[in-house]
């Protein structure tokens, strides 16, 4: 099994404390609502949201599993595995996804994500399809990022 790793980092205005609550303790209920044409709905299909819990995102074109794996509102951060759907293929086992979101000395917020991709045997994932997936998320976070620009008194 190969195993690639990044790290992302993407700085915003807006409190820790919001990101956290909006795309993530909220996901479920803002993305669908946000993205309408990308993401249809988000469910828990086994737990409460918490640690262990399996979520279904479903897209316009198919879905995905994500098992959460740690998530803590007092340090902002939150772990998760994609296990099923789409990301998921014959030449990728799974993902994990370490993100934190940390206060920066401006008062907003340094959020950092770490991506661990785990191939089946020494599968390379060409560069342009890292490309591709880490402009998918850093256009979901200014999607988020932007609303809550535009709603102060959301998620405080």
């Amino acid at each position: 099994m190969g195993v690639i790793t990044y790290t992302d980092e993407h700085t915003s205005s807006v409190l820790p404390a919001r990101i956290f609550k909006a795309s993530i303790l909220d996901s479920h209920n803002l993305m669908p609502k946000l993205l309408p044409d990308a993401i249809k709905s988000v469910e828990i299909l086994k737990g409460d949201g918490g640690a262990g819990s399996i979520k279904q995102i479903n897209f316009a074109g198919g879905f995905s599993k994500h098992q959460i794996d740690e998530i803590d509102e007092k340090t902002f951060t939150y772990k998760y595995t994609l296990i099923e759907g789409m990301g998921i293929s014959d030449k990728i086992k799974k993902v994990f996804y370490d993100i934190k979101f940390e206060g920066s000395a401006d008062g907003g917020t340094i959020s950092k994500m770490t991506t661990t991709i785990y191939t089946h045997g020494d599968f390379e994932i060409n560069e342009e399809e890292l490309k591709a997936g880490k402009e998918k998320v850093l256009g979901l976070y200014k999607v988020v990022e932007a609303y809550l620009i535009k709603n102060p008194d959301a998620y405080v």
